[in-house]
């Protein structure tokens, strides 16, 4: 028996298969692809149309309404408001509903919302859509 044995060829070792390096790779393609596409969105050639905010119709919009005009003066419902007394004016709403004429500064009126401490009270913006002359 022991003749039979040696001529048997040796065992041979079972090799594993190390997948890690196959992991390492999917991870670094899923950072690259990230970068690239989060570099792309960011970019500032995103054109906007801004909403037009002329001859408002106020009784046909939600309320209660807020309009902030360019300069930033404020208006409730059609009646003037003045700063710092939006919150107390809020009191019994839940809900704001904000019209800001399109050539306000995003960052003046976020900092006018935020300078009126508004608690437990939900913004949301108003848009009008306006007929041009062709139809459309």
């Amino acid at each position: 028996m022991s003749l039979e044995r040696s001529k048997l060829p040796p065992a041979r070792q079972r090799i594993q298969i190390d997948s890690s390096l196959a992991i390492v790779n999917i991870v670094l393609l899923l950072i690259f692809f990230f970068l690239t596409t989060g570099s792309m969105s960011n970019s500032a050639s995103i054109p906007v149309q801004l909403p037009d905010t002329s001859e408002l119709p106020l009784d046909l919009l939600p309320q209660p309404l807020l309009s902030v005009d360019a300069d930033g003066a404020m208006m409730l419902n059609g009646e003037p408001i003045a700063p710092g007394t939006l919150a107390a004016a809020m009191i019994d709403e839940p809900t704001i509903h904000l019209l800001a004429d399109r050539n306000a500064n995003a960052g003046a009126l976020l900092d006018m919302l935020a300078a009126e401490e508004l608690i437990a009270v939900e913004v949301r913006m108003v848009t009008l859509h306006r007929v041009q002359q062709d139809g459309t």
